[in-house]
């Protein structure tokens, strides 16, 4: 039986999860998980949702699905230690040094693989379940064809998401809010560029537009079929949304999974009428309705890409008109609304509120209503609950709003008060006796593989150089790479494969220079094709490979004299994640393109150890990628964002891809990585078309050791962005103030003298 599993953001939407018949649940803690930006469970909290959820006969799955730095491998063994001991259902992973923990140390715990993971194939799914995973929560961007034959070709249980949210980039893949300021989707706080607004050219005029923002997913009329070919479990997407929309939404897919045996069309009916309620994004089903995969490619962006549609979700409500300040008696009525909802009224923070007059929209929304609120400058978005509504003399209707919003932001009605229902609370009313907590426990030093003295005799020291076209090929000879990695695309496959190639090489470096690197997303729909073209390349003497997916891996691990680099796309931010890569028979790995030099040289401490990593030092990484091609009127290839940073797309009939027009560059560092053992540098041309004369000009930097002016350092600098060291700054920045403030009231406050400097900030 399918199982319907719903989002637990909070304690308000797990009761509505339960109250309206979803079978499980799933839930992040305060760390570790992918949805940082939602409010999550305290340890009491999520103790008893467990007791409390086994005793109905419900499940709980937590979310532990972010990749876990160096530094961090400690805190991550103390918190399954704690899981351990709680007893959730399972946990949902990403990272492989999780898995390779959880292996070690904690086999009891049962391990569902992310969508994080990109698990878009049989292939891929089977290797998870040969290292002990149960289920695989597949990519999103499949079709029914996909799915069906997944099912059939693999042990593992399969959930998948059936209504919500839409990423744009391919599963997992996505590096676009990291590069922007290492605020990343693979550590749970996505800021979603993706959904802001660009500028363009197009047909000789500027153009504004959310050029990649997709619709959300809905699947209710293809429930049947999908119960039919044994899906194990339905999920909704939906931890950062309200406990309203978890119940509607719940309700609706409970519904039909219920009733479509008996009565298909009108059970149907009746869920769309219960969705209706859902004032988010236009609805798609994405992939579903392709047969062919060419078609998907095609038409597919068409399907989920509306520029004219905002980020933002909702019924329009109009803009910001008018804000004053809410007085005291407002705020201490709005905290007082608040606290008697509240399952911890001691919590609730003082109101942060401000009073608005809208302006523009057909609605005037009611206390109890849920809103979202657009920054005009597309920099921020908020949901808020209304609880106050004012009407002054003048007839006008004042609403409570969150501060930091301004005069013509925008406003969207996401649910109405109507559609609220109070839920049968499962928690219990006392939490005092839940009081586990993860311990002080030490984690055991891990060392990797030794490896013996010629191990790794085709993966030497020197400058390797990676291209995405044979004639970039031929270019990047004046580099003098010790090796050339070449992309294996739709362009190189046929020049691969070609017979007169295969007598006649076209390439002018031998197969025992050439790397062949891999897609990082590999569907069931092309897995076959991609299997057949591995098979010729195997015969051909081709011996080198760059893996960037689970799937390529269990083709390839056990091929015999075989050579394998874990691509930038598996992602080994720990000592764990490569431990996992060691037992699949890969001994070396290209460093992830947001991984800093201080991480990198916590991962791997010793000489011996650098000698098995690839750095990238140049690069135009791709930053999200897309399964489609790009809807025909999308006529440009340059846009930019309110800051001015601009991008390029680059739109194939292998999808479509987002790079930055400037690269990625430490090139400067090439001797300092040298000397202190990272000798295997890479510069990567993949997805860009080369020139001479730019290489002329890239190595006389080189030479010179020079910096790239307007390149990116990406996070090699400063590393992901910390939210713990940024409270802890602004709280010191805050204390600072204050102290200031009062050493200024006790000696009185005095005017510069006149024509004395003022000091400035440093």
């Amino acid at each position: 039986m399918t199982e319907l599993l719903a989002p637990a953001g909070n304690v308000e939407a797990l009761d509505a999860a339960i109250g309206e018949g979803a079978d499980a649940v799933y839930l992040g803690l305060k760390t570790f998980n992918a949805r940082l930006r939602s409010s999550n469970f305290a340890w009491r909290e999520f103790e008893a949702a467990v007791e409390s959820l086994h005793k109905m006969g419900r499940k709980i799955y937590v979310t532990v699905n972010t990749v876990t730095e160096e530094r961090e491998t400690e805190r991550l063994y103390r918190f399954l230690g704690y899981l351990n001991k709680i007893g959730p259902d399972g946990l949902i992973v990403q990272d492989f040094g999780v898995v390779r923990m959880c292996q070690e140390f904690f086999p009891q715990l049962e391990l569902h693989a992310s969508t994080q993971m990109n698990v878009s194939s049989a292939a891929a799914a089977n290797l998870l379940s040969s290292q002990g995973l149960k289920r695989v929560v597949v990519a999103r961007e499949l079709g029914l064809p996909e799915i069906e034959k997944i099912k059939k070709n693999t042990n593992a249980e399969i959930e998948m998401f059936v209504h919500g949210a839409l990423c744009v980039s391919e599963s997992g893949l996505c590096q676009f809010s990291s590069f922007l300021g290492g605020k990343s989707a693979n550590r749970g706080m996505c800021t979603q560029a993706c959904r802001r607004i660009y500028n363009t050219d197009m047909y000789g005029a500027e153009k504004h537009g959310y050029y990649f923002s997709p619709c959300d997913l809905q699947l209710i009329d293809h429930v049947p079929d999908l119960m039919k070919l044994g899906v194990d479990s339905f999920k909704i997407e939906g931890r950062m949304k309200s406990a309203e929309y978890v119940g509607a939404v719940t309700a609706a897919y409970r519904y039909v999974m219920d009733h479509w045996e008996s009565d298909r069309k009108g059970s149907i009916a009746e869920g769309h009428r219960i969705l209706s309620t859902d004032f988010a994004r236009t609805k798609t089903d994405y992939w579903y309705g392709f047969n062919e995969i060419p078609s998907g490619v095609d038409n597919a962006g068409q399907k989920i890409l509306n520029p004219n549609q905002a980020g933002g979700t909702g019924i329009y409500l109009g803009r910001i008109k008018i804000l004053r300040e809410a007085t005291v008696s407002e705020k201490k009525e709005y905290s007082s609304i608040v606290k008697s909802f509240s399952d911890d009224p001691s919590g609730v923070k003082d109101a942060a509120i401000q009073m608005a007059l809208l302006e523009g929209g057909s609605y005037d929304p009611d206390p109890g209503d849920s809103i979202r609120l657009h920054k005009k400058d597309d920099t921020g978005r908020e949901s808020h609950k209304v609880r106050l509504v004012k009407t002054d003399e003048k007839g006008r209707r004042w609403i409570d709003v969150p501060n930091g919003f301004t005069q013509e932001d925008s406003v969207y009605l996401l649910q109405t008060k109507a559609m609220s229902k109070r839920y049968k609370r499962v928690l219990p009313q006392d939490l005092s006796r839940y009081r586990k907590q993860p311990g002080p426990e030490k984690l055991p030093v891990l060392d990797l593989t030794p490896l013996s003295k010629k191990e790794l005799d085709w993966f030497p020291e020197g400058i390797y150089v990676e291209v995405s076209t044979v004639s970039d090929a031929h270019n990047i000879q004046m580099l003098h790479p010790v090796r050339v990695i070449i992309e294996l695309n739709s362009e190189t496959s046929y020049d691969f494969l070609h017979k007169d190639s295969a007598e006649k090489p076209l390439l002018p470096f031998s197969k025992k220079m050439i790397f062949i690197a891999l897609d990082p997303f590999v569907a069931e729909g092309t897995f076959g094709e991609l299997k057949d073209t591995l098979s010729v390349l195997l015969e051909h003497g081709y011996k080198n490979f760059v893996v960037n997916n689970l799937a390529q891996i269990e083709m390839l691990r056990n091929e015999k004299d075989v050579h394998l680099v874990a691509g930038p796309y598996l992602y080994t931010f720990n000592r764990w994640a490569v431990s996992f890569l060691e037992n699949q028979n890969i001994m070396a790995v290209q460093m992830p393109f947001e991984n800093s030099e201080k991480n990198l040289s916590e991962t791997f401490e010793s000489p011996v150890e650098h000698s098995r990593v690839l750095i990238p030092v140049f690069a135009y990484p791709t930053l999200f990628r897309m399964r489609f091609k790009l809807p025909k009127d999308y006529d440009f290839t340059f846009f930019s964002d309110k800051e001015g940073m601009s991008f390029k797309v680059n739109s194939t009939s292998d999808g479509s891809f987002v790079m930055p027009e400037a690269p990625f560059s430490i090139i400067e560092k090439m001797e300092s990585l040298k000397s202190k053992g990272w000798k295997r540098l890479l510069i990567d041309f993949s997805k860009t078309k080369t020139s001479k004369s730019d290489l002329k000009d890239l190595m006389t930097l080189i030479n010179k050791r020079m910096h790239i002016e307007g390149s990116s350092k990406f996070n090699w600098k400063d590393g992901f962005y910390d939210p713990e060291k940024m409270e802890a700054y602004q709280a010191s920045n805050a204390r600072a103030a204050q102290a200031r403030k009062d050493t200024a009231g006790r000696k009185g406050n005095f005017a510069p003298v006149k024509g004395a400097k003022k000091k400035g900030r440093r």
